[in-house]
C-alpha cells in the first residue's frame, strides 16, 4: 500500500515510518503538518494517509486535513492517530466519512501486527475505532442510554460494540464465542429495534446503527 504520513513529532514520525515501511508499505510522502502533506500529494498518489490529529495547522490539523483530502481523493482511506481516545474527536471523524476511516491511539499501533490489521481494514473500506474508545461509548451503564437504544438487551450491546470496532460477522462471532448465524440474528434484532429498513444496504445499516449509538452517547 501506497501511504502518506503527516505527524508533527519529529521521533514519532520516523518511529512509525520506519514501523511502515517494516509494514511492508511504501511510504511515498512524510510532512510535520498538513499543509506540507496535501502539498506533496498533489503530485504524489497515495492509497491511505496516516494523520496526527492535532498538528499544524493548530489545533487540530488532522481533522483539517482529512476534510480537505476526502474533497480531493475520496477514494483515499484515512488513519487517524493521537494519544487521546476523544469522543469529540470521534463525531468529527464521523462526520468527515464513514467509510475506509480510522481512529487509533498512538500507543496502540507500535507493532507490525496492529498497523498492518488496522491499514487492512481501512483498505477494505471499514470504520476502524479504537477499542477503548469504542467500549467507553457503549458500554455506559444503561440508565444513561438515550431512547433510541433502550430497547437493545445486553448480548445486542455487546454485538454493537463489536460492530463500532469495525469487526467482521465473524471476527464478532469469534470474540463472543458464538456462531456466525447467531451475530447476523442479533445485527438483524439492532436494526429492526433501531428502525433501519431493509430498503437500504446492509453495510450502510451497519453504519448507521453505529453512528446512532455513538451518537447517543455524546455528551450534551
Amino acid at each position: 500500500m501506497r501511504v502518506a504520513l503527516a505527524e508533527d513529532g519529529a521521533l514519532f514520525r520516523q518511529g512509525l515510518q520506519m514501523l511502515l515501511e517494516a509494514s511492508g508499505h511504501e511510504v511515498v510522502a512524510v510532512a510535520a503538518g498538513g499543509d506540507e502533506l496535501l502539498t506533496l500529494l498533489a503530485t504524489t498518489p497515495a492509497d491511505a494517509a496516516v494523520l496526527d490529529i492535532r498538528m499544524p495547522p493548530e489545533p487540530d490539523g488532522g481533522l483539517v486535513t482529512a476534510e480537505r483530502i476526502r474533497e480531493k481523493w475520496p477514494e483515499m482511506g484515512l488513519l487517524f492517530l493521537s494519544h487521546y481516545a476523544e469522543s469529540h474527536y470521534l463525531m468529527r471523524i464521523l462526520d468527515i466519512g464513514t467509510d475506509a476511516i480510522g481512529y487509533r491511539l498512538k500507543e496502540k499501533v507500535g507493532s507490525v501486527e496492529v498497523l498492518t490489521d488496522t491499514l487492512d481494514r481501512i483498505a477494505a473500506g471499514e470504520i476502524v475505532i479504537e477499542p477503548v474508545l469504542a467500549k467507553r461509548l457503549v458500554e455506559r451503564p444503561r440508565g444513561e442510554k438515550k431512547d433510541e437504544v433502550a430497547a437493545l438487551s445486553e448480548r445486542e450491546l455487546d454485538v454493537l460494540k463489536l460492530m463500532a470496532e469495525g469487526r467482521s460477522n465473524g471476527g464478532i462471532a469469534a470474540q463472543l464465542f458464538v456462531t456466525p448465524k447467531a451475530v447476523e440474528k442479533h445485527i438483524a434484532s439492532i436494526f429492526s429495534k433501531l428502525d433501519l429498513h431493509m430498503d437500504q444496504s446492509e453495510s450502510h445499516r451497519r453504519v448507521l446503527a453505529v453512528l446512532t449509538y455513538l451518537r447517543s452517547q455524546k455528551d450534551d
